[in-house]
């Protein structure tokens, strides 16, 4: 080492209290640190570590911060002093927190689980972060910290933690869009979302949001269908639109014009069994989308079932007059319901308007098994 970079130069230095000499101290150590010319052998390395330990236990917490900043990616610093620094102060452990590559999972898990959330969201945009982390921010972090995370595409999140935030986006708007932007976001869960998401997301899932066919499990949907089944239609009026529906496709007289003619009609119940019986949805899902004015999902329909834009046009705004009346404003969005018919794909609307179908009866018959043991 140089003359003024010796151990005994350095300790003499240390002994000094002024708060110059500490600060001297700390830049010549640092320097070392991140010499390219290989001035510390292993020995000074172990005995530099030593020194600034010691050092950081007396020196105030700007100096900290600056010899953090300098530090963040040496890979010089010992388990110890890295640790010291990451556990500090956020304003001194934040660059460590971010870019130290020397932090194992274990010492991130272990500030996350005792540190402030300030330091978990330090943690929450690094480079790289492991599921067992993800989990653990996610289990302790604020609501700040999880966004922080979601939007994190280096960050690897369990297919047990996206599950829970899809739920927990439910209700926590501001995990909605990151969640939709994540690769690893499963198709059937970006469905599930489907529901309670703003319009403009919905319009992403149904335009963007690739087909996988992985996910139409035929078993699940027998045994679905073999419980549901035994579930009989809603009573009265909306079970005799449904019998009579069900005749007309057995005679092969069920189309589209016959759904457009009952909304003329004003037959709101006979139009929606018809377009559940032509879609293959239940009525319930078509009354949803109905009472919910989800017009992306009507959209999604028509493409599932072959509507032309004309066609889809012409139940559109029949449907919107019901809603709304006839004095209804219904050109700016028809126009933009047609942009959105143009950009879903079929293959993507049928997967949709199956999966819809089968999470939908799959719901219904767990409640009918719970209700029924």
């Amino acid at each position: 080492m140089d003359d003024k970079f010796t151990a005994h130069g350095l300790i003499k230095l240390a002994q000094d209290n002024s708060e110059g000499s500490k600060k001297v101290l700390t830049e010549n150590i640092s320097d070392l640190f991140l010499s390219s010319e290989g001035r510390l052998n292993e020995h000074e390395r172990v005995l530099m570590n030593d020194i600034m330990i010691k050092l950081l236990k007396n020196v105030e917490k700007t100096i900290r911060a600056k010899l953090s900043d300098r530090l963040a990616e040496s890979q010089e610093m010992s388990v110890e002093l890295v640790t010291m620094l990451a556990n500090d102060q956020i304003e001194v452990a934040r660059p460590i927190l971010e870019k130290s590559s020397l932090l194992k999972d274990e010492d991130l898990i272990e500030t996350i689980r005792n540190r402030t959330d300030a330091h978990r969201l330090a943690i929450a945009i690094r480079a790289h972060v492991s599921a067992q982390v993800s989990d653990e921010l996610i289990e302790h972090g604020s609501e700040d910290v999880i966004e922080a995370l979601v939007r994190n595409e280096n960050a690897e999140i369990s297919q047990a933690s996206i599950d829970y935030l899809v739920q927990e986006s439910r209700s926590v708007d501001r995990f909605q869009e990151p969640l939709l932007n994540r690769d690893d976001l499963p198709f059937e869960l970006a469905h599930k979302m489907y529901w309670w998401v703003s319009a403009a997301l919905r319009r992403k899932i149904v335009a963007e949001f690739d087909v996988d066919q992985t996910i139409l499990d035929d078993a699940l949907e027998m045994v679905t269908k073999s419980v549901a089944n035994q579930h009989n239609e809603e009573d009265g009026v909306m079970s005799k639109a449904v019998h009579l529906v069900k005749n007309l496709a057995e005679q092969r007289k069920l189309n589209f014009d016959f759904v457009v003619t009952s909304l003329r009609q004003e037959r709101i119940n006979v139009a929606v069994a018809a377009l559940a019986e032509l879609s293959g949805l239940g009525v319930k899902i078509i009354w949803r989308v109905l009472r919910e004015r989800n017009d992306e999902s009507l959209a999604v329909i028509a493409r599932a079932i072959g509507l032309e834009k004309s066609q889809f046009s012409t139940m559109f705004l029949l449907i919107l007059q019901t809603n709304s009346g006839p004095k209804a404003r219904s050109t700016s969005i028809l126009n933009a319901m047609l942009k959105l018919y143009d950009r879903i794909k079929p293959d993507n609307a049928r997967a949709a308007v199956r999966y819809w179908q089968r999470d939908f009866n799959y719901q219904e018959a767990q409640l009918m098994l719970k209700n029924a043991s």
